[in-house]
């Protein structure tokens, strides 16, 4: 991530014992990013808002949480330990470019998981016609034939600030929708999870009351208020400003 987004001491507050970082208004909504612990497998997502939105919340906010800490919470994780590296992988990944918002085809582990998980054959093709539209300035197509959530793939990062991630793959949930109407439903406040970098926000799912429309959320998001993933700010509470 872009080393200019991340939260400044000058943002930083502190209420009813919740640290957070003021991100100022985005057309019109105002942006706060949430400092949590280190988030491990296993753990109750709906604890963390409990623990750490409820306290500042006010009525008619709602709250953004990223993939990473939902595949962290649900354990859809794999170890690096459990990846066998193969022939193609280690090939492949010396001719990938390298990704500056993250762990992209160049590390070796990524790119076995990724066949692993859709197949060399549709990892060969995805490859090829990536290669040759690549001059022409066309991007991501390799992501888009492999399908599958692999553009979502995280970890195996070996520059994170944080030894876990570095042996560690997290996988986008597969069922986000329903995550966060169960987050919803447990804490009161509408959830929407983000899998969100600088360069893209995607949205994996919202619960049914949502009170923002997708193109909203891109509005208040559009900016990725998370920062650095080394800030351990993986919520965003996000507040309509007042008419």
């Amino acid at each position: 991530m872009a080393s200019d987004n991340k939260n400044l001491e000058s943002q930083r507050r502190e209420e009813n014992g919740v640290v957070y970082f003021d991100r100022g208004e985005r057309k019109g909504y105002d942006r706060y990013a949430i400092q949590t612990h280190f988030v491990e497998v296993g753990e109750d997502a709906s604890e963390l808002i409990r623990k750490y939105v409820l306290p500042i919340s006010q009525p008619g906010d709602c709250v953004a949480i990223t993939a990473k800490v939902m595949a962290m919470c649900t354990g859809n994780v794999k170890k690096m330990e459990d990846v066998k590296l193969g022939f193609f992988a280690k090939l492949m990944a010396k001719h990938a470019n390298i990704n500056s918002t993250g762990v992209g085809m160049h590390e070796p582990y990524k790119l076995q998981l990724v066949i692993d998980m859709v197949g060399l054959p549709r990892v060969l093709l995805a490859a090829f016609v990536s290669a040759i539209t690549r001059p022409f300035g066309i991007k991501g197509l390799f992501y888009k034939i492999c399908g599958h959530g692999v553009a979502g793939i995280d970890g195996f990062y070996f520059r994170s600030s944080f030894e876990r991630y570095k042996t560690l793959a997290l996988i986008n949930p597969e069922n986000p929708v329903e995550l966060s109407n169960e987050m919803t439903a447990n804490t009161g406040i509408p959830v929407v999870i983000m899998d969100a970098n600088d360069i893209d926000q995607n949205q994996l799912g919202k619960c049914d009351t949502f009170p923002l429309t997708d193109e909203q959320i891109q509005d208040a998001l559009g900016d990725n208020p998370c920062g650095q993933g080394d800030e351990m700010t993986p919520i965003i509470l996000i507040r309509p400003k007042k008419a």
